[in-house]
Formats: structure tokens, sequence, C-alpha cells
């Protein structure tokens, strides 16, 4: 696999893939893909050949830290970049001693991905911009 994932303040670039995938593919609204959180979180970037094509953001929860809006554009799918994502997200949470797990809640579709990485489910499902999640849970250290 080609790519480099790094962390990033270029969130228009991250944005772009963002509502490409949830809005565009998933019809998210819009309006709901921004939030405040945006502006707090730590967002990384995967590119190939200098071409952005994949994202994600950590936001911290206390002793979690939470991924999330993990995107990857249609053409890089099914090469494992999702799972390099997720684990790119891990690796900089490892550098603050005070997180202790990570937490993502998960587009049910996408429950076998996330368990396939050591995450588990809890809780009842619940919607989130018109799609079903379930909060998941994984120890960090």
């Amino acid at each position: 696999m080609s790519y480099k994932i790094t962390p990033t303040d270029d969130l228009d670039a991250c944005m772009a893939i963002r509502f490409t995938v949830f809005v565009d593919e998933q019809g998210v609204p819009a309006e709901i893909e921004h939030d405040d959180y945006d502006m707090v979180a730590r967002h990384l970037l995967a590119t190939k050949n200098g071409r952005p094509v994949g994202t994600a953001r950590i936001v911290m929860q206390g002793s979690a830290g939470k991924i999330g809006r993990v995107a990857v554009l249609k053409e890089a799918r099914g090469k494992g970049l999702g799972a390099a994502l997720v684990r790119a997200c891990e690796k900089e949470m490892k550098k603050l001693p005070e997180v202790k797990e990570t937490i993502l809640t998960a587009q049910t579709s996408a429950l076998g991905f996330y368990e396939k990485l050591g995450y588990v489910a809890e809780g009842d499902e619940f919607e989130d911009a018109g799609i079903p999640h379930l909060l998941m849970r994984r120890p960090l250290r």
C-alpha cells in the first residue's frame, strides 16, 4: 500500500473527502457533517502520490480518544486504508499517557470491519444522521 497517513491542519482536504463519502454517497445532511468538534479534533489525512484519499479524526473525551469521521474515497477502498487510518489514530493516541481506551460509533453495516480491529460493540443501537450505529470500545493499553 503506497499511502501516507499523517496528522494534518488541512481541514479543507479532510472535509472534501468527508462530504464526498458521507453527504454525496450516504445522504448525510450537509449541515450536520461539519460540527464544533472539527475545531478541536486532531485530523489525519491519507494521501496517495500527494492526493488526499482518506481521513479520520480524534476527539478527546476524558481518558478515551474517540475515533470518528473515518472516510475513504471509493477509488481507495478495499485496499486496507480504512484499517490503516484507524491504526494511525490509535498510534497518535498512544502518545498521550492519559488515554486508556479508544471509542467510536460505528455504522452497523461496518461492525465487522471494526470487530476485526479488536473493537467490541456495547449498548443499544441508535441513529445518527438517519443511519443505525453502535458504540464500540477497545482498550488502548
